[in-house]
């Protein structure tokens, strides 16, 4: 039976990919008091389970998933990153560096106790702190000892033995730390913080409320004699739309003559078109034909008549056709709205959001920018360009005594990820990724690599314990268990971490556990632990990496 389904699915091996994400993700919706596993730490349960069967995925497949996960949070937090980046970044520094450093005594201490060699050790390293680039660079530092060929091929060797043997429980002890311990320890969910940092981070925005836009018909008694202009100058935030006089429309300009029942429909702020009334005369229910279909559109600031200048002075200065029957109803720079008031200087790249009608729109965006193009289609023109770019960065490798270092295909993507992100905040023409799409790359991508990592690896794992018992294993649950809790103590007392959210994307960062910051944003709902990750990531790829030839000569 077991051969039958292995020359089976040995045909289409993707079968078992995608059974290890159905599985997994109805496992992960269980709850067992506080503690649910989630779709990510299913897939790879599962997958270890039906990597039994003997068939995997091909590496290829894996590479792909993991590039389109990194690249998409990469993307999605680039303005966030780039901005947060300064002095203010110095507690993820000194908390991968912490990490690393932990890592590193931990090992060697298991390693001494138990009397493990260079390549068991290095191996607990890499499979224990899921940092694969530890393979290459142990291996290559035990290539260069003073040791016959059969011993070094022994101990390169065991450095896959040790990686199998602690890869999924350093995934999976990962997984639960930061998902489940950690919030626990801080005696509050990662949901909740993600929410109040996202608040504190909108803080203001929307301290100006804006009054609802409305449109109200009035019939002229007390406005007849009044020029257009002069009634609208009587109310600031309101303008006549539309003129109806004996059944026959006018076209609006500013000088023409109210008459007594003239018809008129009045367009503003809610409180100034109520005000406005005193000087027109009754409100009327309808009126055929006054009906006016009125849109939204976001418009992306490029005129440099207005760039660099507070919206005060804009207002001021800008004539009055150009502001006729236009009202902006927030303005957002790198996604981050911001507060409304006539000290707010426009930047280049700022998102205007303006309603009005169709006309007064076409002649703001012709005058303003360019307007933002609704779509529900990802600009792959834009994304593939960037996962290139992502995946030759990480081809790169850099040489410092003798020891490689390297971003990989994740580092890479993230990089990129990044840049990107950043650059479509610039210019938001270019490099639509609607929400769900993204959202579809980061669920996909993170739980399909995850669950070809385990077929992968899973039945080498299995195999290897049972030779070697449960030892090995248990000594990676330590390298995986003690950097972790570690640095949680050493985050939240000495750096002083305060948001579980913010925290847990940081710490999955540092041991550059992406399974754990996958089930950490799913907890959260929003792109919070973010940037606090894509910082401790990008640090944690080269700290962790330099451990392999630390741990070949020390141990």
């Amino acid at each position: 039976m077991i051969e039958w389904l292995q020359h089976e699915l040995s045909h289409s091996p993707e079968i078992l990919l995608f059974l290890s994400l159905a599985i997994g993700f109805w496992i992960g919706q269980f709850q067992f008091g506080r503690f649910q596993f989630g779709g990510v730490a299913g897939s790879l349960l599962v997958a270890v389970v039906l990597s039994l069967i003997g068939v995997s995925v091909d590496n290829g497949v894996k590479a792909i998933l993991f590039a389109l996960f990194i690249y998409a949070v990469g993307f999605e937090s680039g303005p966030q990153f780039f901005k947060s980046l300064g002095p203010h970044s110095i507690k993820e520094i000194l908390l991968a560096v912490f990490m690393a450093v932990s890592g590193l005594i931990t090992v060697l201490l298991m390693a001494k106790l138990f009397h493990l060699d260079k390549g068991l050790a290095a191996g607990l390293a890499a499979g224990g702190m899921t940092q694969s680039a530890i393979i290459g660079t142990a291996g290559d530092a035990i290539s260069r000892l003073d040791l016959p060929l059969a011993e070094i091929q022994k101990l390169q060797a065991n450095v896959a033995i040790g990686y199998a043997v602690t890869y999924i429980f350093g995934s999976l002890g990962a997984i639960i730390i930061c998902v489940n311990i950690l919030p626990k320890f801080m005696g509050r969910e990662i949901h909740d913080d993600a929410l109040k940092a996202q608040s504190e981070r909108l803080k203001g925005a929307f301290e100006l409320a804006i009054p609802e836009i409305v449109g109200r018909i009035y019939q002229v008694k007390q406005g007849n004699g009044l020029k257009i202009e002069e009634l609208e100058a009587k109310q600031s935030s309101t303008t006549i739309e539309r003129l109806k006089r004996d059944d026959q429309f006018i076209d609006v300009s500013p000088d023409i003559i109210l008459q007594t029942d003239d018809i008129v429909l009045i367009v503003g702020r809610r409180a100034s078109v109520v005000a406005i009334s005193e000087y027109i005369g009754p409100e009327l229910q309808s009126s055929p034909g006054m009906e006016m279909v009125m849109q939204t559109t976001d418009v992306v600031l490029r005129n440099s008549k207005y760039l660099n200048h507070s919206l005060g002075e804009v207002k001021a200065n800008t004539p009055a056709y150009l502001k006729h029957g236009i009202y902006v109803l927030g303005i957002k720079r790198n996604n981050e709205t911001q507060v409304l008031n006539d000290d707010l200087v426009l930047k280049p790249g700022d998102v205007v959001t303006v309603y009005g009608t169709k006309t007064d729109l076409e002649r703001l965006v012709k005058e303003a920018g360019k307007a933002l193009p609704e779509s529900l289609k990802t600009d792959w023109m834009f994304h593939g360009a960037g996962l290139v770019v992502g995946l030759v960065i990480g081809l790169f490798v850099i040489r410092i005594g003798g020891v490689p270092l390297t971003l990989g295909a994740g580092g890479g993507a993230l990089l990129s990820g990044l840049l990107f992100g950043w650059l479509r905040s610039r210019n938001q023409v270019h490099g639509n990724m609607p929400l769900a799409a993204s959202q579809l790359l980061k669920d996909l991508g993170l739980a399909g690599f995850v669950a070809a990592v385990g077929l992968q690896s899973g039945l080498q794992a299995i195999q290897t314990i049972k030779q070697s018992g449960l030892s090995l294993f248990m000594i990676g649950v330590v390298v995986t268990v003690v950097p972790l809790i570690l640095s949680m103590f050493f985050a939240r007392y000495i750096l002083r971490y305060d948001n579980v959210a913010i925290m847990a994307g940081a710490l999955s960062g540092a041991r550059s556990a992406n399974p754990a910051f996958g089930g950490v944003l799913d907890k959260a709902g929003n792109s919070i632990p973010t940037v606090p990750f894509a910082i401790t990531y990008a640090l944690a790829n080269v700290f962790l990496t330099l451990l392999g030839p630390i741990i070949v000569g020390l141990a």
